[in-house]
């Protein structure tokens, strides 16, 4: 007999999941570098727009579709609209949580690294911060080497359930996140000189904003709130008919908008108080923030701290991504949730060697750039902005706005969902996707 689905034990227990899912390196990683490409403050402003634009709308979407069939996107979709190809949004949801991961658990693995290079002492002032990063992410065997421990770890608690597993790591997880992220601000804001990566990071300057900081903003809200990759609607997939998806939505995008600002003000503050760039784009964390921290009185803690914090926030994440595959195996195969998690594991971790030893260990390239590159561009460009935009067309359309909100507000105890929802999920969020998706293509 096939075991009964698991439930979240609480609807704290699915917040704290999902925006587990939500928070980890789109916060602590990719955004404060977009932030440093695009101008600071004005960039800021632009994402919060579009996660009131498309992110929030989205997210209840997705929640909604996992609760009302209480299944992986895969099945959700089969099930809301059987005998059609509507299947294949779910295939594209499972497809990038698998893609997304492989080189996802490679940035997760330099964390890791990074963690123990500062306990050990080895990130201290006088050291080439940027050829250090270098020579590490073209070692070859140690970079993949921490990538397998990532994958494993991740396998493990996945392989225990939602319940034991994820429910479990993030009651514990999601506190440590946010203490670290507040000691790390505290010591970034008290620095001397600080005041003017303050003002870079909280005075917008609207002149700065192109087409540009539209496609990177859209860019990093369907990456760092997990949508379109099937994440979301397996996690809604677990909750009860009595939880409130107004509400429990509301509260995964601000706690995710809350850390990555938060991760803003640690960051922007110390790097110009010390005199670094703030374009350094993706190295930010690994080539400029060591030195930052080597600088500053008693930076090797501080520097332990950030990167713990970096490795914790990516695990919470990475649950979430590999959970999409799993539960697809569990629910339309019945295959075990250990034996689903250790195979999709390992193939995960397959297909991010070639993208670790894309970064300079061995010259492997598809369409021109390097296979880490190729895949981040794959799920970015098409994947997710596909995956996101099919799934509310498929809400407003098929499933209807009108199911779609009835829905989302059955056992609401915060807030309704008005008339506007289903104006936003039929015409102006696909609008603002479609724009995005074409200009990111051809701008």
């Amino acid at each position: 007999m096939k075991p009964a689905r698991e439930s979240w034990t609480t609807k704290l227990a699915f917040i704290l999941a999902a925006a587990g899912s939500a928070v980890g390196l789109g916060n602590i990683w990719r955004f404060p570098y977009v932030v440093g490409e695009n101008g600071g403050a004005a960039f800021v402003v632009v994402f919060l727009v579009i996660v009131a634009l498309i992110g929030l709308p989205l997210m209840v979407t997705e929640i909604t579709l996992g609760r009302e069939t209480k299944k992986n996107p895969i099945g959700a979709f089969k099930a809301l609209a059987p005998n059609t190809p509507w299947w294949l949004v779910g295939a594209i949801g499972v497809l990038a949580g698998f893609v997304i991961l492989s080189f996802y658990s490679v940035v997760a693995g330099w964390g890791i690294s990074y963690f123990f290079q500062t306990v050990t002492g080895s990130l201290t002032e006088g050291t080439d911060f940027e050829a250090a990063f270098f020579d590490h992410v073209r070692q070859g065997f140690a970079p993949v080497a921490w990538h397998a421990l990532f994958m494993a770890l991740t396998g493990l608690i996945i392989g225990l359930g939602i319940v034991k597993g994820i429910g479990r790591a993030v009651r514990y997880l999601m506190p440590v996140l946010f203490i670290l992220i507040i000691m790390l601000v505290i010591r970034g804001v008290t620095l001397e000189g600080a005041s003017e990566g303050l003002q870079y990071y909280l005075q917008p300057d609207f002149t700065s904003i192109t087409w540009q900081t539209w496609l990177d903003a859209a860019g990093q809200a369907f990456f760092t709130l997990s949508l379109g990759m099937g994440a979301i609607i397996t996690y809604g997939s677990y909750l009860k008919k009595d939880d409130d998806v107004p509400g429990s939505a509301s509260w995964i995008v601000g706690l995710d908008l809350l850390i990555a600002l938060l991760a803003g003000l640690a960051i922007f503050p110390a790097v110009f108080a010390l005199g670094f760039s703030e374009a350094d784009g993706p190295g930010l964390a690994f080539i400029t923030l060591p030195a930052v921290f080597a600088q500053m009185p008693f930076g090797m803690f501080f520097g332990a701290i950030f990167f713990l914090f970096f490795s914790v926030a990516a695990l919470t994440s990475a649950l979430s991504l590999l959970e999409v595959v799993v539960a697809w195996l569990v629910d339309e195969k019945e295959m075990s949730r250990p034996k689903a998690s250790a195979l999709v594991s390992f193939g995960i971790f397959l297909l991010g060697i070639p993208a670790s030893l894309s970064m300079g260990a061995v010259d492997i390239q598809v369409m021109g750039m390097p296979f880490f590159d190729f895949l981040d561009y794959l799920q970015e460009t098409f994947l997710l902005p596909i995956g996101g935009l099919l799934t509310l067309v498929f809400a407003g359309y098929v499933f209807t706005a009108s199911k779609t909100r009835e829905s989302a507000n059955e056992n609401s105890t915060s807030f309704k969902l008005g008339v506007w929802f289903e104006w936003l999920i039929k015409y102006i969020t696909p609008a603002a996707v479609v724009i995005i998706l074409l200009a990111g293509l051809f701008l």
